[in-house]
């Protein structure tokens, strides 16, 4: 009988979502719950108070994994394309 310890992984593991598809779906859920999405997000990105992002589809729970400083970055990137 083997003794030697079996590891086991989970073959489905998520993958860290990045950014850009965090902002995606929560910007989807905000649009879902009728409330202007850019208008939400900016006050959370200002004040950092999640009450901003509804918990709809998780959404404020996805938004708290990212730091708002990483979010703003992230923006500015993609906003000059570098």
């Amino acid at each position: 009988m083997d003794r030697n310890t079996i590891l086991f992984t989970n073959s489905e593991k998520k993958k860290e979502q990045t950014i850009e598809e965090i902002l995606t779906q929560v910007y989807a859920a905000l649009e879902e719950k009728g409330y202007n999405a850019v208008d939400q997000m900016v006050g959370y990105i200002l004040s950092g108070d999640p009450s901003y992002i509804t918990g709809h589809n998780n959404a404020r729970n996805l938004i708290r994994k990212v730091e708002r400083d990483e979010l703003v970055e992230e923006l500015l990137r993609k906003y000059l394309n570098k």
